[in-house]
């Protein structure tokens, strides 16, 4: 796994030798949920911009959800603004780097924490997100899709085959992660590339159907909340001054629709209110 990481990984940025610890935790809060291409041209303003967690914790929270853009689930900026501000306050601006100091941040769950302690600084954690757990259902579980994600199943089963060293742990890691990006995929594997070819119990076994539950579907962007609750914050964006409620009736014609989603960003405290106006907070 380790030889195969180091000839085939991709070129990115948290990845370069230099990297900071800062770089390492805000790519893996944009990276939740959104493809590497579209995450790597947005970390790079973000580091430019705030260079440090007390760069970004000097401004309001809104700035964050502003130069969040259209990267998604938009919560994740404000949990990034208030790690930025508990780092600066609590940690003398230096990202911690222990697993349970990271715990105690905001947004930031035991994958991320693993992620930051492992890949930033060093240590042997077991890191395991979706592409891990895929490898290892089908390499060592024999099927075909992972069962339902369990923190501590994912990672002891992890842990088992994590090698001893230091860094050569912190290749593997990253190794599994890239496998399962890039080889490994859900819908179309390489089989035929992958380093594990030869021991892949799925492989040996003809390649078995999954039997298990399956997540359900997810549901059409198009005509969703979600796409709703995108244009209040991208029509909040682009101006610097608050907006009246009827400026938003443009994009979402529906009162009701458009009551739900101010609800719901107020309570998400991705938007405020004052007199009847609202803005990012």
């Amino acid at each position: 796994m380790v030889p195969w990481f180091a000839e085939n990984s991709r070129d990115l940025p948290w990845r370069r030798p230099g990297f900071s610890a800062w770089g390492t935790l805000v790519s893996e809060f944009m990276l939740q949920q959104t493809p590497v291409a579209r995450v790597v041209p947005r970390l790079l303003e973000w580091l430019e911009r705030w260079p440090t967690p007390a760069d970004l914790a000097a401004e309001t929270p809104g700035e964050a959800v502003r130069a969040w853009g259209r990267l998604g689930y938009p919560r994740r900026a404000l949990a990034l603004h208030g790690c930025a501000v508990a780092i600066a306050a609590r940690h003398g601006n230096r990202v911690p780097e222990d697993v349970e100091d990271l715990l105690a941040l905001p947004g930031v769950g035991p994958y991320t924490a693993r992620a930051v302690a492992a890949f930033a600084y060093g240590h042997r954690h077991p890191v395991v997100d979706t592409n891990v757990r895929r490898v290892l259902a089908r390499a060592v579980a024999g099927q075909a899709e992972p069962g339902p994600p369990s923190t501590r199943r994912d990672l002891e089963a992890m842990s088992e085959h994590l090698p001893h060293e230091r860094d050569t742990a912190r290749s593997f890691n990253a190794g599994m992660m890239e496998l399962g990006a890039i080889v490994c995929t859900a819908r179309a594997p390489r089989c035929e590339e992958c380093p594990l070819a030869d021991v892949c119990v799925w492989r040996l076994s003809g390649y078995p159907d999954y039997l298990g539950a399956r997540k359900a579907p997810q549901k059409k962007y198009e005509g969703s909340d979600r796409q709703a609750r995108g244009q209040v914050l991208a029509r909040l964006r682009d101006v610097p001054h608050p907006l009246q409620r009827a400026e938003f009736a443009r994009d979402i014609e529906d009162e009701a629709v458009l009551d739900r989603i101010l609800a719901g960003l107020l309570r998400d405290r991705l938007v405020v209110e004052s007199r009847g106006r609202y803005s990012l907070p």
